[in-house]
């Protein structure tokens, strides 16, 4: 038991950074706008996403919405750039290795404390877990730079119409989402580096 505990510390982490990673996948603050023109989108300010964009309007803009309106991105919109479909992707696969990655540590976990001397297969259970925790950081280390680079070169993005978003920002910011992925890819290389670790 007492060889295992930088394993037991990379579940704890390993934990923490998928949930991590649930979140910024949900959260609709990857790029914050500031837009000039508030006749729509009332308070200046629309969130893009990577599955919608929303902002506040005042307007009735769409049946069902009176204040926050907001436009699920759909897989035939050729206007969305690459790097919103690359992070839909690549989060997806991140959130099933990660979990894979627990899998793996929980069984390797069990055999030490539960007394089972197979050491080669806790090896095993530990390495395919350290590899499935490294590949997830991969995973949401891409899109979260990706879209950062986006972002701080204030790129824009020929929403369609029905969307009611302007074509460009007069200026944008990292949502919370970046910082929020960037700490689940921090979590996800130790649980992967300690799991890596097991002698």
């Amino acid at each position: 038991v007492s060889t295992a505990h930088l394993q037991l510390a990379a579940f704890a982490l390993g934990t923490v950074g998928w949930i991590l990673c649930t979140v910024s996948m949900g959260t609709v603050e990857w790029r914050v706008w500031h837009v000039d023109n508030t006749t729509v989108i009332s308070s200046g300010i629309a969130w893009v996403g990577i599955w919608k964009v929303c902002f506040i309007s005042y307007l009735h803009v769409s049946p069902g919405y009176k204040e926050q309106f907001c436009h699920k991105f759909s897989g035939y919109d050729s206007s969305i750039p690459p790097e919103i479909y690359a992070a839909q992707g690549l989060l997806l696969i991140a959130m099933c290795t990660g979990l894979l990655g627990l899998t793996a540590t929980v069984f390797g976990l069990r055999n030490v404390y539960m007394g089972i001397t197979h050491k080669a297969l806790i090896s095993r259970f530990f390495l395919v877990g350290g590899c499935f925790y490294v590949l997830a950081s991969l995973c949401v280390l891409i899109p979260v730079s990706w879209n950062f680079y986006s972002v701080t070169h204030n790129q824009s993005i020929a929403f369609p119409p029905s969307y009611y978003m302007p074509a460009s920002p007069a200026a944008q910011e990292a949502g919370a989402a970046i910082p929020i992925g960037i700490v689940a890819v921090i979590l996800l290389l130790l649980s992967g580096t300690f799991s890596l670790s097991y002698r």
